[in-house]
């Protein structure tokens, strides 16, 4: 069956000027579309494991769509009304990740309303992941107050990400949250009726602060994906790191014994970063600068110094005219990580919310997630390097800003952050 139309009903719904359908729901913007070309559809039927050692959505492969979601903690909430909540979450995870509903569907008294509203019946798993983190907010609050008992808890990579200069052009009410939950399935309703269940299970101690629809992820997470391209048609992602390279995941990725505190072991830390890109500009550039802009071949993705996609970097290589051949202002010179000293599990995914009602410009871009062992050694780090050299800068301008404590995989008889409750 093909994927593409069976979903473009879906599809049409969920991509609407501004994500009306998620505004409706939580007051949030949205997105949606296809993956790499040339990747196999996935069955329907596929399921992803909810339970484990890590949570999953960090390693799994990436999947054609995204939903991220922010809440905040509502005022007068108390701790056990928190972890009730989790717990209320986990179980709600393990049926949908699973392709079940969130309740009963039809009640046999028709008087009551159904504890799920149907919009997923039928449409199976579609490889359906959902991974949880904790903003520094939930320990401590802007004022300093311990809100929850927590903040003996707060890990001290947990710190708020620092200003990128002019890069940063950010917008409060969409960055930041005390919780975040990261959505990625094959099917954008099946995406939308998990978000649908967390938000409304969380009527009374949360609030939806921000959301962000993707489609097409920017880079691949398996060593069995091809790699997909950005919005402005390049290849993203060549060097990303892959979930079967263990020792690079425990080197980069996993948090250990000896980071603490103790809870966030086997845990790991998300960057989630809305890139807009301005396309008007980027299609003025010519072909020549565009690459020049990113070190690499438009077409096939090979480093300029190189001739496919997965050449080695030649970073000493010069041109006819005695300068580099991959510029020193070259995004994939400053980003690779034998120049930065830097790796990251990229799984980021394209957005796009309609028109810029201001400029009358599409507002699309990148919706950059990054899961790494130590935020403050690793994305920050990188991030200074890039904002004062890159040349990519010229065309894009970051506009939400997040950091999430992501805790280790929950057990058969656990909840999702049950150890930093204990």
């Amino acid at each position: 069956m093909d994927w593409c139309f069976v979903s473009l009903s879906r599809r049409r719904f969920l991509t609407g000027a501004g994500g009306t359908a998620a505004a409706l729901a939580i007051g949030a913007g949205c997105s949606a579309d296809s993956g790499p070309a040339g990747a196999a559809a996935r069955p329907e039927s596929t399921t992803v494991p909810f339970e484990g050692k890590h949570q999953a959505g960090v390693t799994t492969a990436t999947q054609q769509r995204l939903l991220f979601i922010a809440f905040d903690v509502l005022p007068g909430t108390q701790p056990g009304d928190l972890s009730t909540l989790l717990q209320t979450w986990t179980t709600l995870a393990r049926r949908l990740t699973q392709g079940q509903t969130a309740g009963n569907t039809a009640p046999a008294d028709g008087a009551a309303p159904p504890d799920d509203n149907g919009e997923a019946l039928g449409l199976g798993p579609n490889s359906l992941t959902m991974t949880f983190g904790f903003g520094r907010s939930l320990f401590v609050a802007n004022d300093g107050t311990d809100r929850f008992g927590l903040e003996a808890k707060l890990p001290a990579a947990l710190q708020d990400i620092p200003s990128f200069g002019s890069l940063d052009v950010l917008d409060p009410q969409r960055s930041d949250g005390d919780i975040g939950v990261q959505i990625c399935c094959d099917d954008p309703q099946v995406a939308f009726h998990a978000m649908h269940h967390l938000a409304g299970t969380s009527k009374g101690v949360l609030t939806a602060r921000w959301s962000q629809l993707g489609f097409g992820p920017s880079s691949s997470t398996s060593t069995k994906q091809t790699t997909p391209r950005n919005l402005m048609g390049f290849k993203d992602g060549t060097n990303n790191v892959k979930g079967e390279d263990r020792a690079v995941m425990t080197e980069a990725v996993w948090v250990g014994a000896s980071d603490g505190p103790a809870w966030m072991t086997g845990g790991t830390y998300l960057v989630a970063r809305r890139i807009r890109i301005l396309l008007e500009v980027w299609d003025r550039a010519s072909l020549t600068d565009q690459q020049t802009t990113f070190g690499r071949k438009k077409l096939n993705g090979a480093p300029l110094s190189g001739s496919t996609e997965f050449d080695d970097l030649d970073l000493d290589k010069k041109d006819p005219d005695g300068l580099p051949t991959i510029p020193l202002t070259a995004h994939v010179r400053l980003a690779h990580p034998t120049t930065s000293g830097v790796k990251l599990l990229r799984r980021g995914y394209n957005y796009t919310d309609g028109i810029d009602p201001v400029t009358g410009q599409l507002d699309s871009g990148l919706f950059f997630i990054a899961f790494q062992r130590n935020p403050a050694t690793q994305f920050v780090e990188l991030q200074q390097q890039l904002a004062r050299v890159d040349a990519l800068n010229e065309y894009i301008k970051h506009t939400t800003s997040a950091l999430f404590a992501v805790p280790p995989g929950v057990t058969a008889d656990g909840w999702i952050g049950q150890s930093m409750f204990e």
